[in-house]
């Protein structure tokens, strides 16, 4: 299982128009091939910041998403509405012992 952590500033004229976007598009990211979920996170102190959190089954589906037309269409409608660049983690869950090999 993947996590994919993306963080995103928009522009404050386009905050509206990113969730309306995000919830026209929530459904078929979900029902694309290997997406388990997708949630849409707003941060507490800047509402012009957002984070998409999605779970995936491997890292080949979800780099088979990014490679989609609807994924590469999606993603320049909502580039055009950043302040900045978007950061982006794809993150596991860590095993919870000490036989961690670190480096």
């Amino acid at each position: 299982m993947i996590i994919r952590l993306v963080k995103m500033q928009f522009k404050e004229d386009h905050k509206t128009d990113f969730v309306s976007l995000f919830n026209n598009k929530k459904e078929k990211i979900q029902n694309h091939d290997g997406c388990e979920s997708v949630k849409l996170f707003n941060d507490i102190k800047d509402d012009s910041v957002f984070f998409t959190y999605s779970i995936w089954k491997s890292e080949s589906h979800l780099n088979n998403y990014r490679n989609s037309e609807f994924f590469k269409e999606t993603w320049t409608t909502t580039k055009s509405m950043f302040v900045d660049k978007a950061k982006a983690w794809s993150v596991k869950e860590a095993p919870l012992t000490s036989d961690i090999a670190i480096g």
